[in-house]
């Protein structure tokens, strides 16, 4: 027998290998500039004329991420040099192109605005209207990224002006502190505790904010960040992350946050699953997956807020082996053969386990040997999934992770997420405009796929 292999119809690298022309004709008919249009033109007619072209601006400033222009600079030199991509950007002989500060003015309007936000959740609830996103299955995950900034250098050790080390350090009182030193001492660090930046706080502290109170807090300064790669070893670098929850059938992005290197993947779990039912109520998720890194109580509790379940990889954390449990904390039986995961009741939220395989063949059983063993989520949700651990159901659906991967890849390869030139909050900018023009995309791909498909029913 032969294997045929069915190709796609339609895919994302065919719609930006297409002439201009038909890719901006397609795309800019999904993605609406009216809502940028209006935050970035004159709100007077008072005063001086406008003598720009804002609307050819905006779409130039779209067109540089699908077009993978690096920079401005080399932006403004292809409008000025090729007449044609200038008036496919709807540049007029009459207009003059802009400089790089009339760009980066436009820029500086469009970050203290909301509307990237806005327009990307009004292409997801398209999106999920025509069919196109199911979102039961929901992954996260965060990738780096670098900063144009120059990086700061390392601090020196303890030293004086005039590179000497101190002769002096100051003297620690040896033995245990009184009862009033130590009463003291603990008051100062709950004073410390209660003024550190919420990100700086424990993650459990975030289930009380809104996602609008997080948002606003969460710190956009570049920062060295680390990382392990495929070796095990430390990889750092100075710069950004983004963080995306994703749609893991469909692969269109939900949520995209930027951060500061040095934040934790783990912290940002909860404003990515908060803005779900800030920005998506209308979206039904079943299972939440993500890798070790936001194996943490607070984010399995903010799932369930959700009416998920969270799959997410164990963490071990220096922990001991439970006595009577396997690797996946399933129960064993006296000869040390793992307990088989059964079903889940949702009714009582018990995980149920039935005697293992080996027990039929089993010389030393006497029919005393435990049938059935029943435990109660609630009593762990780190250990105790649903599907739990170690079973085919749960490798089959966290294998769907992986989709949250490949948007990153796409992101770095296509869409210029790795380019970002501005500093602090302007890089948010870049950020958002990349995911925002990703999801464009993919949503004209899928209409063009779904046309092409009723052609060929027909």
């Amino acid at each position: 027998m032969y294997s045929i292999r069915q190709e796609e119809l339609f895919s994302l690298q065919e719609l930006l290998e297409m002439s201009p022309r038909d890719t901006y004709a397609l795309m800019f008919k999904m993605l609406d500039i009216t809502p940028f249009l209006k935050v970035v033109s004159k709100k007077s007619l008072n005063g001086k004329p406008t003598q720009l072209n804002y609307a050819a601006m905006l779409v130039a400033l779209f067109v540089r991420v699908m077009e993978r222009i690096p920079t401005m600079k080399d932006l403004i030199k292809r409008l000025a040099r090729s007449v044609e991509f200038s008036t496919q950007c709807g540049f007029t002989g009459s207009d003059r192109i802009p400089s790089e500060a009339s760009f980066s003015r436009m820029i500086r309007k469009l970050q203290n605005s909301a509307v990237f936000q806005e327009t990307h959740n009004k292409l997801i609830h398209q999106a999920f209207q025509e069919g196109f996103i199911d979102a039961t299955i929901v992954a996260m995950d965060a990738t780096h990224i670098e900063a144009r900034d120059r990086r700061p250098e390392k601090e020196a050790e303890s030293t004086d002006n005039a590179g000497e080390l101190p002769t002096e350090f100051p003297k620690k009182k040896r033995g245990r502190k009184s009862k009033a030193e130590r009463d003291q001492w603990l008051k100062e660090q709950a004073e410390l505790e209660a003024n550190r930046p919420l990100f700086e706080k424990k993650v459990e502290e975030q289930l009380q904010h809104s996602f609008s109170e997080l948002n606003q807090q969460i710190p956009l300064a570049p920062e060295w960040g680390v990382k392990k790669n495929s070796e095990g070893k430390n990889v750092f670098w100075y710069g950004f992350k983004g963080h995306l929850l994703v749609d893991s059938k469909s692969q269109y992005i939900l949520t995209a946050l930027l951060s500061s290197g040095n934040i934790n993947d783990g912290k940002m779990a909860i404003p990515l699953l908060k803005s779900l039912t800030e920005f998506h109520p209308y979206l039904k998720v079943d299972y939440v997956l993500a890798d070790a890194g936001y194996d943490l109580v607070p984010i399995y509790q903010q799932a369930q807020g959700l009416g998920a379940y969270a799959l997410i990889d164990y963490n071990k954390r220096n922990e001991q082996p439970v006595e009577g449990k396997d690797k996946y904390f399933r129960p064993i039986c006296k000869e040390g053969n793992s307990y088989r995961y059964d079903s889940f009741d949702p009714k009582y939220e018990t995980l149920k386990y039935t005697s293992p395989k080996e027990c039929e063949s089993c010389p030393f059983n006497d029919g005393k040997c435990q049938k059935v063993h029943k435990v109660k989520v609630e009593s762990d949700i780190r250990k105790y999934t649903v599907p739990a651990r170690g079973s085919d159901r749960y490798y089959e659906l966290y294998k769907k992770r992986t989709a949250v991967e490949r948007v990153n890849a796409y992101l770095k390869e296509y869409f210029q997420i790795n380019n970002i030139r501005h500093r602090g909050k302007l890089a948010n900018v870049d950020f958002q405009l990349s995911c925002l023009v990703y999801t464009a995309c993919k949503l004209t791909v899928d209409r063009v796929r779904k046309s092409q498909s009723r052609k060929i029913a027909a």
